[in-house]
């Protein structure tokens, strides 16, 4: 990497920020007595600065910002191969305005940049758009199918630096509401040697997981024929065990909705009745072939239930609406699923980059660059839950469960109960997937003459998550008695008592339904695995650049991109997910395991081990060694649906810049960018065929589009003085809608009452006005001051919304209306995606960064960034027929902040990182009693330390997670009942480089 040299004329330091006030631990112990920095030299003085390491890092992105016109962070590698943290999403948590979104095992998934979530973002590789999809677990978003860029399947290591842009240019291909984030690779001239060799191996420590993985990478780089041309190879190797246990309610619902109650209004009976209590529920007439009787819930479940719990549950009601008003029980919330989690996750991250470059003229630049990276996982997942609140009569669910004790909150949230008569079920999952990322590009620039510059791009990739299996498996326990919810120890978490020894295998089954499905007593589920999203990416480019006088240049180039997003799943033929007994000569032990270590783990009073099903031995003894046999064709219901885009762009823009032609510097671009956007939607239709293997088959449905735009855009800086400078911009923008919501797949429909549910393949992009004024001080060198201001005014929104449309303009074709004296222009009362109300977003940052070289002695190594961003939002949200629910932006944080310490001298650096990301909507419910689905505020605290033993070898040691911060999902803005919370724990990393 080169070092970077402090320019006389301009200061530099950081545009990526973080709050001075949240700094993390920092031994100042630890620190040497070393020179001054020879940046704190008398101003008169003329002396050059060089600086490597993080330093150098920050010093070189603050250059970049400063440069640009547009409003862009940057973030750059602090050594050859090194970034500044283990996780790219995690690097951007230092940019202001950006928040991080976690997945599985703590790690950093995808961004939201200044309230707009990760669906309003776009990344681009090498100056291509990519796209990475990953999965994960359901609490998380499982797998994603969408837009939203996945960072966590990369390698930080094959990456030189990143930059995210806030505000668009003409030149920029649109496509983004909220950033644009550009991944670059490094090249081999970018060094200033000709020969490069960096190598850094590490072992990696979790302390949940107690694993001790491996992680290394590599790069090398050549030059050859004087500089002129340069090959370049990376390569990067991660493999971790990670383990998280916890928590899980999975919903939080009312007494009167969690087991489907005997009875609506009034004469709703959610839980059996206790002996004395009129009416008796479940009734002994109608359901005496299940049991019931005057003292009997179902067969061998007596009424324990007591009168005072159970007009505790029902003397509460909701204010949710008139209907819950009216409805005794309603205002009871109790957890859908109570249940204790341990979750395992075996991942393998590959990566590398090669590149060829030719540069035999400062004129002319060509590269070919080729970038892979592999995410290889399996997550096993094990739960041990209470399962009656889940199921309704049906199953001899919730309304067969008596109540001994019962107490709530003011909220009507359940603080503690006592039942009897309640499921228990020991449930696993595997879940194994890969994601596969390639892409191959060419890059051209050539300057003609002094005055006249063509560059040009050609490249393809392609984003691949293969979800090669979901095998869930469980086992049951009917009717425990004594089992308990206990929240009365304060937290997010209760204690579940569970009634019986779930470490036991004699407690449960696995058998099939001994009464046609009405109880359960164990089974499997393949959970439509094997699927397959895929896309595949092309694009064609062409700049042009003309330098018509000093300070103002002409910007013309024309763009073509294709996106070809598929999705394909799978159907088990029929009889393959039929739940057997058990062979002959097996036992439930001989087929299970023992889950340990999660109350040591997470604590709360989780069991010291359950028993679970062991899937490699239910496998054997089942003989179902080579998995399931499963179609995945239209003769089976199954088709390959598909969104395809051709988007033709051109753009015609103006860089002016006065400063040689006026006293005073105004620079910056104007320009505007011409959009078409063609679409072609394949979906399928699914009908009952008895030819068929699995009696269903499936019929294609196409629809074809296009919109087209027209996007000006403005960026102008003034420079107040060298050193101060006022940014302002103004731009239209537009963001296309998620893939999945216009598949136009198999539709709900009941011709007769002519009510219809689907996806939708006619909605139009998220438009918006944009708006930012920014004012950077950059007061000393290595140092800035800056405040920002953004506005956006977002015409339209996309939500799921009722609308009554004639059925020929769903989409769908009028052949489904054959028989049914229904005809296409007839008025439908459709439950689809629809283009919505928008809203104003505004907000502002705060971004500081200070070099302490003005300080004595060691004191001057020392420096601090630290960042601040308010976001508010007013969304619409439409919940139901005529019915309004104002609430945030999905994914928006109101508050989020940033801080870092570090001390750098010659040979030694240490930094640590506090960030804060406050609460933020994740899901608009507005039904059930609840309005939100929810994430409480997190601040993770982390660490970073170096020492160079040689000019050639580096120490390392990294930390995550200090503070052994937990991640909390709720639901509701008032009750915030937890629906999950699982602990990481602290990750640490040591390691060694070399370079030569």
């Amino acid at each position: 990497m080169k070092a970077f040299t402090y320019p006389r004329a301009r200061n530099a330091g950081i545009s990526t920020g973080a709050l001075a006030l949240a700094l993390a631990w920092t031994p100042v112990a630890m620190a040497q007595d070393a020179p001054a920095d020879p940046a704190a030299q008398a101003p008169g003085e003329e002396t050059e600065i060089v600086v490597q390491g993080f330093r150098a890092s920050l010093a070189t992105a603050l250059n970049q910002k400063r440069e640009e016109t547009a409003a862009v962070d940057a973030i750059v590698a602090e050594d050859i191969g090194k970034f500044p943290d283990s996780n790219l999403a995690e690097s951007m948590q230092r940019v202001p305005g950006v928040a991080l979104s976690r997945g599985d095992g703590g790690e950093g998934r995808n961004i939201s940049v200044r309230g707009l979530g990760a669906g309003f973002t776009r990344v681009r590789i090498n100056g291509m758009e990519g796209t990475s999809q990953t999965g994960s677990s359901d609490i998380y978003g499982a797998g994603n199918s969408g837009r939203s860029f996945d960072f966590n399947a990369f390698p930080t290591e094959i990456f030189s630096s990143l930059a995210v842009r806030k505000t668009p240019s003409a030149d920029v291909e649109e496509g983004s509401l909220g950033a644009t984030v550009d991944l670059k690779a490094p090249h081999p001239l970018d060094y200033d040697k000709d020969f490069v060799l960096s190598a850094t191996a590490r072992g990696v420590y979790n302390q949940v997981s107690k694993k001790l993985d491996p992680r290394a990478s590599a790069i090398i780089s050549k030059q050859f024929a004087d500089g002129t041309f340069g090959v370049l190879l990376s390569g990067a190797y991660q493999k971790r065990h990670l383990r998280e246990a916890g928590y899980s309610a999975v919903d939080i619902l009312s007494s009167t909705l969690g087991g489907n109650q005997l009875g609506t209004g009034a004469a709703a009976q959610p839980f059996c009745t206790p002996i004395g209590y009129t009416p008796i529920s479940p009734s002994p007439v109608t359901y005496a072939g299940r049991g019931a009787s005057a003292t009997m819930c179902s067969t061998g479940n007596p009424r324990t239930g007591t009168i005072a719990a159970y007009n505790t549950i029902m003397a509460l009601r909701s204010n949710f609406s008139a209907a819950a008003a009216a409805t005794p029980g309603s205002g009871a919330f109790f957890p859908r699923i109570p249940r204790y989690v341990n979750s395992e996750q075996d991942t393998e991250r590959l990566g590398g980059t090669a590149t060829i470059q030719w540069k035999p003229t400062e004129n002319t630049d060509i590269s070919i660059d080729g970038l892979y990276s592999r995410l290889n996982v399996e997550r096993r997942d094990n739960y041990i839950a209470l399962l009656s609140f889940a199921r309704n009569i049906n199953n001899n669910g919730q309304p067969m469960v008596s109540v001994r004790d019962i107490e709530f909150d003011q909220n009507g949230s359940l603080v503690y109960g006592l039942f009897d008569g309640v499921d228990i079920r020991s449930e696993g999952l595997v879940d194994t997937f890969v994601s596969t990322f390639k892409q191959a590009n060419f890059n051209f620039r050539h300057r003609f003459s002094d005055s006249f510059e063509v560059t040009a791009l050609a490249g393809i990739s392609n984003s691949l998550w293969d979800g090669k299996e979901r095998l869930q498996t469980f086992i049951d326990a009917i009717d425990a008695d004594g089992v308990t919810i206990d929240f009365r120890g304060g937290g997010y978490n209760p204690v579940i008592g569970f009634g019986i020894d779930v470490a036991n295998p004699a407690n449960f089954a696995y058998a099939p339904s001994p009464d046609g499905g009405v109880t359960f007593l164990g089974g499997f589920s393949t959970q439509g695995k094997p699927s397959r999203n895929e896309t595949k990416n092309k694009t064609f480019e062409l700049n042009t650049r003309w330098d018509v006088t000093p300070g103002f240049t002409v910007k013309v180039g024309g763009q073509f991109r294709e996106s070809d997003y598929s999705a394909r799943g799978a159907t088990q033929y029929t009889g393959q997910n039929v739940t057997r007994a058990l062979p002959a000569g097996t036992s439930l032990s001989s087929i299970t395991r023992q889950i340990t270590g999660v109350d040591d783990i997470f604590g709360t009073g989780a069991p010291a081990s359950w028993v679970a099903v062991d899937p490699v031995k239910w496998r054997a003894a089942f003989n179902f060694p080579n998995g399931f046999d499963f179609c995945i064709d239209a003769s089976c219901g199954v088709g390959t649906s598909r969104i395809r885009e051709r988007i033709k762009s051109g753009y015609l823009m103006v860089n002016f810049d006065t400063s040689e032609t006026l006293p005073f510097t105004l620079r910056g671009d104007a320009g505007v960018r011409y959009v078409k956007t063609d679409m072609r939607a394949v979906g399928f239709l699914s009908r009952s065929l008895a030819t068929s293997p699995t009696g269903v088959t499936a019929t294609a449905n196409v629809v074809d589009r296009d919109y087209e735009d027209f996007l000006p855009s403005v960026n102008v800086v003034g420079e107040i003085t060298p050193d101060l400078l006022v940014r302002a911009s103004m731009a239209r923008v537009i963001s296309r809608p998620e893939l999945g919501v216009m598949i136009p797949g198999s539709p709900t429909i009941t011709a007769t009452t002519r009510n219809a549910s689907t996806n939708n393949p006619f909605l139009n992009p998220i438009r918006a006005n944009t708006l930012d004024l920014a004012l950077e001080w950059y007061f000393k060198p290595g140092s800035l001051l800056s405040v920002a201001y953004f506005y956006k005014d977002i015409e339209t929104y996309i939500q799921n919304a009722t609308a009554n449309i004639p059925f020929n303009q769903l989409g769908l074709p009028d052949a489904l209306l054959a028989g049914t004296n229904t005809i296409p222009t007839d008025i439908f009362t459709v439950r689809r995606p629809l283009n919505t109300p928008g809203g104003p977003l505004k907000g502002f940052e705060v971004n500081a960064q200070i070099q302490f070289d003005f300080l004595p002695g060691f004191l001057s190594h020392f420096g601090a960034l630290g960042s601040y961003t308010r976001v508010t939002s007013k969304i619409d949200y439409i919940t139901g027929t005529n019915t309004i629910f104002t609430s945030d932006l999905i994914d928006l944080s109101k508050n989020s902040a940033s801080g870092t310490l570090y001390y750098e001298d010659d040979r030694f650096s240490i930094r640590g990182t506090a960030t804060y990301r406050d609460r933020y909507t994740r899901a608009i419910i507005a039904a059930n009693g609840s309005d939100i689905r929810a994430n409480q505020p997190n601040t993770f605290v982390d660490a970073s330390a170096s020492y160079k033993l040689t000019d050639n070898f580096k120490l390392i040691l990294e930390a995550q997670n200090l503070t052994d911060a937990r991640n909390t999902l709720y639901i509701d803005s008032v009750r915030q009942d937890t629906l999950f919370q699982t602990r990481i724990g602290r990750t640490f990393t040591f390691g060694i480089n070399a370079q030569f």
